[in-house]
């Protein structure tokens, strides 16, 4: 019984760590691709300032 519950907690001890790991790397991407669409995002917002027709709304 005793390495059982050892087991366990060395299982789920192992799959902290590596979600940790992966959560902390994917953290990164997820703020790179947010800049980088923010970027995007304004520089249509700035070029597309002459192709609005107002008139449309």
């Amino acid at each position: 019984m005793f390495w059982k519950i050892l087991g366990v907690i060395v299982l789920v001890w192992l799959a902290f760590a590596v979600l940790g790991t992966v959560i902390k790397g994917l953290f990164w991407v997820a703020v790179a691709g947010a800049i980088v669409f923010g970027i995007y995002w304004l520089f249509k917002a700035i070029t597309a300032g002459s192709d609005r027709d107002l008139t449309k709304l």
